[in-house]
């Protein structure tokens, strides 16, 4: 059943009279230069439970999180702390009044130890001022331990793994003595262990009386540690209730105003002929003897494991690092590609996975984000015509449906999956001949992925040939004409047809499978 879209107080009264909420916001609104991010929005969380806040990118989730830290200041509505009115002026007010959040990239520095992350900006003091380093690290280990992470305080962070960093991270929003936990896709770049550890630590939280808000775009993750959601559309709160009185289709009706009922096109391929021809390809460290064929039209999906080693191959297909060995064919020319504009050049782009560092240059708007590899296209005579950037950027955001107040908008005031929009239009304004996607949907919500996923299909069906790389076995399965399984840096086994199947997936990203290539 779907809940009542009128305000959270209208729905479920009854279970709402069993506990009261710690955390409760009434009428927010938030507007910007041509946008209204929140629009009069309400949310409740409740003592020892899980909200899960779900909606599309650029439904105002960011903006909500960024009200309740203290980072914004909304436009009008209220919030209130156990019955009683506050305000957020600064991000130290959030804390002192208990909000902590878990962001899914929390800036640290690597070369301060575990412990002074964990304590930067609010140390303990010495009765003569001074920092506390031996309480500090006291404190530091006590954390650590709490969220069972097995981490000395006292070495530098740059010695730490992206896991355990991750650890560090958590439990630098812990050392607030916070009530209420906010954790923004807290799981997007985690291994399946990590995951699991995640869920323990929401777990420990609950128990320990925490009201938590999750964020996140994993459906199987909500409905397994949410107690209740609240669904945003455009700004506005448009559901709330039991988690238990709720579907999948339901939050998906709510968050998109629509039924998705198919998040993969339907594709009827039709491959030409070969395109590309990798032969030997290796690295000193990351893959070795790398090999495959790709036709014109066709979508090739590599999955595997973390630390498989598909990331470090693409990045060396378009130039970012260089193999040891091998050898790429175009048609029937052998490809020279040392840097990314030999790549560009023989019609070969690459969309990242960390759209953040590697692929959106933040603080430049979203036409010249687009422009940015096709100046030769934009200028004349060593100048830019700005009237032709607008022109290209448009023509390919439109085609993504991008949602943004204006092309000359920063890129950085984008959600997640509209950034990702931006990126794979700067690329296709290149007008490549083999499109490279690393976890294209990665962090981004059902609708954005959808719109994707058709414009990936589109693309296989103008000609383009297309390398996916996904760890999400349903997308792989329902994207890929053919899949290559890697494991360890090697080529593990390769399938197609009928014989493209979860089980075959696992088992042979595992090393389980005697079907090897």
């Amino acid at each position: 059943m779907l809940a009542n879209t009128q305000g959270v107080g209208d729905v479920h009264p009854s279970a709402a009279n069993e506990q009261k909420p710690i955390l409760s916001l009434r009428g927010i609104s938030k507007s910007f230069p041509g946008v209204k991010a929140l629009s009069e929005v309400a949310l409740d969380l409740y003592p020892g439970q899980v909200t899960a806040l779900v909606g599309e990118n650029g439904a105002g989730k960011s903006t909500i999180v960024k009200v309740l830290t203290g980072i914004y200041q909304p436009d009008e509505g209220e919030i209130a702390i156990n019955g009683v009115a506050v305000s957020f002026p600064t991000a130290q007010d959030a804390g002192r009044a208990g909000v902590t959040a878990i962001h899914q990239e929390t800036v640290l520095f690597d070369d301060l130890s575990v412990a002074e992350n964990i304590f930067i900006g609010h140390a303990p003091r010495t009765r003569f001022g001074l920092i506390d380093k031996a309480s500090m690290v006291r404190q530091a280990r006590d954390l650590l331990a709490r969220i069972g992470a097995q981490i000395d305080p006292s070495v530098l962070l740059k010695e730490l793994g992206i896991a355990n960093k991750h650890l560090v991270a958590i439990a630098r929003a812990l050392s607030i003595d916070a009530s209420i936990v906010i954790m923004d896709e807290p799981t997007a770049s985690l291994s399946h262990k990590e995951i699991e550890e995640t869920y323990e630590l929401v777990e420990r939280l609950k128990a320990e009386g925490k009201a938590i808000l999750f964020i996140s775009h994993k459906f199987d993750e909500i409905f397994r540690i949410a107690d209740r959601y609240t669904v945003f559309r455009d700004g506005e709160m448009v559901g709330a209730g039991r988690i238990s009185d709720v579907s999948e289709p339901d939050l998906v009706r709510l968050m998109v105003g629509r039924s998705v009922d198919q998040v993969f096109p339907k594709r009827t391929p039709e491959l030409g002929s070969e395109i590309m021809r990798v032969v030997g390809y290796s690295h000193p460290t990351e893959f070795e003897d790398i090999g495959f064929t790709l036709r014109r039209g066709e979508i090739l999906g590599f999955y595997g494991l973390v630390g498989a080693g598909r990331s470090e191959f693409m990045q060396a297909l378009f130039g970012i690092t260089k193999p040891s060995k091998g050898a790429i064919r175009i048609d029937d020319t052998v490809a020279v590609i040392r840097t990314p504009d030999e790549a560009i050049s023989h019609g070969i782009v690459y969309v990242p996975e960390d759209r953040g560092k590697q692929g959106a240059i933040k603080g430049l708007p979203i036409f010249q984000n687009v422009s940015l590899p096709s100046l030769r296209s934009t200028s004349r005579n060593g100048f830019l015509r700005l009237a032709e950037e607008f022109r290209l950027t448009r023509d390919y955001t439109r085609r993504l449906d991008l949602r943004a107040a204006a092309l000359d908008q920063d890129i950085g005031e984008l959600s997640g999956g509209n950034q990702q929009k931006v990126i794979i239009a700067k690329w296709l304004a290149t007008q490549p001949r083999v499109i490279i996607l690393d976890e294209p949907t990665k962090g981004i919500d059902i609708g954005s992925k959808a719109a994707v996923h058709e414009f990936m299909a589109e693309l296989a069906a103008q000609g383009l040939a297309v390398i996916m790389v996904s760890s999400e076995i349903p997308e792989i399965l329902g994207m890929s004409d053919r899949v290559i399984v890697m494991r360890e840096g090697r080529i593990a086994a390769e399938f197609e047809g009928a014989d493209l199947t979860p089980e075959r997936l696992v088992r042979a990203a595992a090393g389980l499978s005697g079907e090897t290539q």
